[in-house]
């Protein structure tokens, strides 16, 4: 009994100074010079030769200062090919605005997020022309509208026609002609509230026909002017703007390439034009290629603030909500390091400091 103890003891003592190696290993390379990836597009990241460094670096250098850390960067062009790099092992971290996904995590570790982010939709909104603003009101749907509208009334008419026209000929003429459009006059006054009282109901089933048609009225003249009104606000942003992912159906959308906002437009049946930059991706909508921008909401605010002359417009929608978070490899000993200091400066204050510098607050 007393040398199983004995050897118990020797089993934890092993397995205690392996651990404390383990540690001391992962404090030495954390000290060591770290290779630093930098992807991601403005006001993220900016390239290396410009004053300005981005929100993903100016937090990635507060809390490499916070934990004393050496490093140096390397700049990629796309995430992806930084990424590639990450799953090999060849840089120790990528910052920038890397979107946190399912799929990536089956190849590396990410730390919490430090922005939350989503996809928007940016379009041109261009000056109407004449035909352009009655356009809608020759829509195939308006005029079925109308057509049904016009059915009902003369269906009403019909019936207090035929209701009122033995006890009321004065008013609801034997000749279907002049009755019906009595009646339809009729309906149409009940329906508007405007009571002319130069036509009225005198026997009791057209009575019984004018209260349904009024009960009936309210409820069908409330949507009919909701549809007018919201036909009359798609028409003042202008023919070219898009206000939700639904009218990109078999539009050509523009975005970048490896982006998850690309399989987000395939999923939504666009056209999706792949870019390389945001830059070309704009450009492409400025020369009329592409209905739309689909991309991060942050990048596309940036960016259209940086262009306030020219005539975007950003849609209120947002889509896939995702954060961005700084990548590691699958086995990297840095991910609990950086969690904790993420969470030190955000509770200081300093990373709401840092993008309020860069970013203006969206409405």
């Amino acid at each position: 009994m007393r040398s199983k103890t004995i050897y118990c003891y020797l089993i934890a003592l092993i397995l205690s100074l392996t651990t404390t190696n383990l540690f001391a290993q992962a404090e030495i390379t954390s000290a060591d010079t770290l290779l630093v990836g930098v992807a991601g597009s403005q006001p993220f990241v900016f390239p290396n030769n410009v004053e300005n460094k981005g929100i993903a670096i100016d937090i990635w250098e507060e809390l490499a200062a916070k934990k004393g850390w050496n490093y140096r960067y390397k700049y990629f062009d796309k995430v992806e090919t930084a990424l590639s790099d990450l799953s090999k092992e060849m840089v120790d971290v990528v910052v920038g605005p890397i979107s946190i996904t399912s799929s990536r995590l089956e190849h590396m570790r990410f730390s919490q997020p430090f922005y939350n982010s989503s996809l928007s939709i940016v379009s041109r909104s261009d000056e109407l022309t004449l035909w352009q603003k009655i356009k809608p009101f020759f829509s195939f749907k308006l005029l079925i509208a109308v057509g049904l509208f016009l059915f009902i009334l003369a269906l009403v008419g019909t019936l207090l026609w035929l209701a009122e026209r033995k006890n009321s000929p004065e008013q609801f003429p034997k000749d279907p002609v002049n009755g019906i459009g009595n009646g339809m006059w009729l309906a149409v006054v009940t329906m508007s509230t405007v009571g002319y009282g130069d036509k009225a109901p005198v026997t009791l089933v057209g009575r019984i026909i004018t209260g349904t048609w009024i009960i009936i009225s309210i409820i069908f003249a409330t949507s009919m002017v909701a549809g007018i009104a919201s036909t009359l606000t798609l028409n003042s942003l202008g023919a070219s703007t898009i206000l939700n992912i639904e009218q990109l159906s078999n539009k050509k959308a523009a975005t970048l390439a490896g982006s998850p906002s690309e399989a987000f437009l395939k999923e939504s049946k666009a056209k999706t034009i792949a870019s390389n930059s945001l830059q070309e991706a704009m450009e492409k909508l400025e020369e009329n290629e592409v209905e739309a921008v689909v991309y991060d909401r942050p990048q596309l605010l940036y960016y259209i603030k940086q262009n306030q002359g020219k005539n975007f417009y950003l849609a209120k929608a947002e889509y896939f909500k995702q954060g961005y978070g700084f990548a590691f490899p699958i086995n990297s000993s840095l991910v609990y390091e950086v969690n904790r200091a993420l969470l030190e400066i955000s509770e200081e204050q300093e990373t709401e400091k840092i993008i309020n510098n860069y970013l203006e607050k969206d409405e």
